[in-house]
């Protein structure tokens, strides 16, 4: 009979502690996950410079929003464990041999398996619908539409800088990346020597430049911006530095950038290869 009331008196303690633990948990997720939504979600990056930097942070918000439930039941679960069954003083004995739950069991598999299968088809979404700014290779997957009437740049890597050519003005290559504003733009990355990566922090762009290859990358802008640009690829001694700061600009500042470019380089355009996807480096300029 005693031993009976002590297993009575145990189970009733395990369900105590199953209740003590979901309540913390839940009301800790319904307080913390729509704050996490609204505060936090919007203020990462990259910002909102472009469609698809907008469409980077709601990814980032939505994951981040998942996330917050399942961190608060690892720190619940932590902090309830060591204050409710950590060791005290006294005889240390062996707990009762546990050997499954089906319901929590089921419980997990299928909480697991739909946030899994969620966040896959959220993420195909995404990627389909704007390409999540990343290079698709010579013939891009998904295309956002009108993207038959993109303006087309040519970002060129080399050891250790970025340059630019644009094609609609004569194929003219210049230092400085200029883009103009509400228009969408189709990158043709590619590079010279080793393999670098072009990282348009703000643009929400990050497309890797490889030798020989035309690396195409679609990005929207907005309104004017600053935005910076770094190599994301160990490209050799000087990859640290291999930085630069583009502008969006307005429609009229952008054509006139162009045809200060033209007449700035037109002395040495007779130098440069014909526009092309990709070129063919030469060796005595490779060798330095």
């Amino acid at each position: 009979m005693a031993e009976t009331l002590t297993q009575s008196a145990a189970d009733a303690e395990d369900v105590d502690h199953g209740r003590r633990f979901l309540f913390w948990w839940l009301g800790i997720s319904i307080v913390a996950t729509p704050l996490v939504a609204i505060f936090l979600g919007p203020a990462i990056p990259p910002g909102h410079g472009t469609v698809e930097a907008a469409g980077q942070v709601v990814d980032n918000t939505v994951l981040v929003a998942i996330s917050t439930p399942v961190c608060a039941f690892v720190l619940v679960m932590l902090a309830y464990t060591l204050t409710k069954f950590r060791s005290r003083a006294g005889v240390l004995e062996d707990g009762e041999p546990i050997r499954g739950n089906n319901r929590i069991q089921v419980l997990w598999v299928a909480i697991t398996t739909v946030t899994v299968l969620f966040l896959a088809g959220f993420g195909s979404y995404e990627l389909v619908s704007d390409g999540a700014g990343g290079g698709q290779g010579p013939s891009a997957a998904f295309t956002p539409v009108g993207y038959q009437k993109a303006l087309d740049v040519q970002v060129i890597g080399q050891q250790w800088q970025f340059t630019y050519r644009y094609p609609s003005a004569g194929g003219v290559e210049t230092p400085d990346l200029v883009l103009p504003e509400n228009t969408l733009v189709r990158f043709h990355v590619t590079s010279l020597d080793a393999i670098h990566s072009f990282w348009a922090y703000e643009l929400g762009v990050k497309a890797d430049a490889n030798p020989g290859v035309d690396n195409i990358a679609y990005v929207t802008t907005k309104g004017p911006l600053t935005f910076h640009v770094r190599c994301a690829e160990l490209c050799g001694l000087w990859h640290g530095y291999m930085d630069d700061v583009g502008h969006v600009v307005s429609q009229s500042d952008f054509s006139a950038f162009l045809a200060k470019e033209k007449a700035v380089y037109a002395p040495i355009m007779k130098y440069l290869p014909p526009y092309a996807k990709t070129y063919l480096p030469d060796p005595q300029q490779r060798a330095g």
